[in-house]
């Protein structure tokens, strides 16, 4: 009885961290992949979920099981994608760490892009692209929901969408909420990866100061102007109570990444000044951060 207690504790699974990555396709999964990659995770594509489980059981038991894994899952599975769900539900019954990694972008810019390499959308079928387009969003959009982090690529050169993986996944897990701060312009839409959005479009704006005007909320002048209007350094000081009050419940509903847009009107003077100073007081307050200026320099 003793020998067999024993072989049944050397057998089991140990417990490891698991990030699915997955989202629209031409929206950078394999950029994605290839960071973690970089990062020291072991990288498997396109395996069919429904398989995954006995999978890392047969890594496991040659000796191969790796304790940072990172798998790509896409609707080139097609009917295999339905049993996700399951593989991930059977992976945290296994004692692993599981993380959905969602990897989004417009649907005009996907056109693009997928124009650009003239190679079909893999569910297009004799459509055009935005078809098949629209038939991965229906199959995927319950994934989204769920995803631990959605990271749109539509305005991201590959420089920054490293950046943003870098952030993520580049410690081990621990109980850091991780937060990403977007500026942007309200007149060039919301981003859609934002949890939370800051309207900060009630303050005065700089563009009709002429001083101001051409310069941006990274300038200590905008800067100063915007954060000493009445009620604007309350606001964000009120804001990033509230959020590192939030914090702790994130991370225990297994959220540790969170997406915070601020908005004006343009993107050029009031969100960037706001943004930078809530970055500067959740970092104070032991959040991890990093900041994003969508939409500085479009103008």
């Amino acid at each position: 009885m003793d020998d067999a207690g024993g072989a049944d504790a050397d057998a089991a699974t140990p417990t490891g961290h698991i990030v699915v990555v997955s989202g629209m396709s031409g929206a950078g999964r394999s950029a994605a992949a290839d960071v973690l990659e970089d990062l020291g995770w072991f990288v498997i594509d396109n395996l069919p979920p429904g398989v995954l489980p006995s999978t890392l059981e047969y890594m496991r038991a040659s000796g191969g099981l790796e304790d940072k894994l990172a798998v790509v899952v896409d609707v080139r599975s097609r009917s295999f994608f339905a049993d996700l769900n399951g593989a991930l539900a059977q992976l945290e019954a296994d004692g692993w760490h599981v993380q959905v990694l969602f990897l989004e972008a417009s649907d005009d810019v996907l056109v693009r892009r997928y124009e650009s390499v003239r190679r079909p959308h893999p569910l297009q079928g004799d459509g055009r692209v935005l078809d098949g387009i629209q038939r991965e969003r229906s199959l995927v959009r319950d994934l989204r929901g769920d995803a631990d982090l959605v990271v749109d690529t539509s305005t991201s050169n590959i420089h920054e969408l490293r950046a943003k993986i870098v952030a993520a996944f580049r410690g081990e897990v621990d109980t850091t909420l991780r937060a990403t701060i977007v500026s942007f312009g309200y007149k060039y839409g919301l981003p859609v990866d934002a949890d939370l959005v800051v309207d900060c479009r009630f303050l005065p704006n700089p563009h009709w100061v002429d001083a101001l005007r051409p310069k941006t909320g990274l300038d200590e002048e905008v800067r100063a102007y915007v954060l000493g209007q009445d009620g604007a350094e309350d606001f964000v000081t009120s804001y990033a109570g509230l959020v590192s009050r939030m914090a702790p419940a994130f991370v225990r509903e297994g959220k540790q990444y969170v997406t915070i847009a601020v908005g004006c009107t343009g993107g050029k003077h009031r969100s960037v000044a706001i943004a930078g100073q809530l970055a500067s007081l959740l970092g104070d307050a032991g959040l991890g951060i990093l900041v994003v200026h969508r939409d500085l320099g479009r103008e």
